[in-house]
């Protein structure tokens, strides 16, 4: 039927009503993933940036010498101590090595990384408190390296690779497989 006009409730609008007019809106009080991220990464940056090294402890170890022991439990993933040392260039890093080798009671404590396209390395030679320096090798560790930045300076750290109990030893894989060096440190097949 043309032209005729529906019904109206004259003086009412009918209008849609929402949830919230009935109840309040609820914010979620859980963090972001990314705000969840930059609180770890500061956490990470004060640790570093002081020196402070905890749930570890230094122990002999059978047939390796010094080792370091997890006093506490470290979760996959987890921040466990950072490899402290000289970060230099690889041209000084060489130059160090032909001194260094020329006295065989020295270590090699040196960590060669490459970082934005250019090659480093963390000399932790020279004996120090530090406990990253005492981490010694396994195939088969229970962390990893990673590459840490504080304002564009590359610091390399040591992060559990699987959940650490307290009581292990901390190990991690050096990844030298060079001839060389397996002729000269045979533990390093292991």
């Amino acid at each position: 039927v043309r032209g005729k006009k529906s019904p109206r409730i004259q003086g009412k609008t009918t209008q849609n009503r929402k949830v919230t007019d009935y109840f309040p809106v609820r914010r979620s009080s859980r963090k972001s993933k990314k705000e969840l991220q930059i609180e770890e990464k500061k956490r990470i940056d004060e640790l570093i940036e002081s020196g402070k090294e905890e749930g570890m402890k230094i122990d002999f170890i059978d047939g390796k010498g010094r080792g370091v022991i997890a006093t506490k439990r470290f979760n996959r993933g987890e921040f466990v101590v950072e490899y402290h040392g000289d970060l230099i260039e690889i041209t000084d890093a060489k130059k160090r090595e032909v001194t260094y080798a020329q006295d065989p009671s020295t270590g090699c404590y040196m960590y060669y990384f490459q970082y934005l396209s250019k090659m480093y390395c963390v000399d932790a030679t020279k004996e120090t408190s530090r406990l990253g320096r005492l981490i010694n090798h396994s195939k088969c560790g229970n962390c990893q390296t990673k590459i840490h930045d504080i304002d564009g300076i590359p610091h390399l750290i040591l992060v559990a690779s699987r959940d650490v109990r307290a009581g292990e030893e901390l190990l991690y894989d050096y990844g030298d497989r060079s001839r060389a060096s397996l002729e000269a440190h045979p533990w390093l097949k292991h």
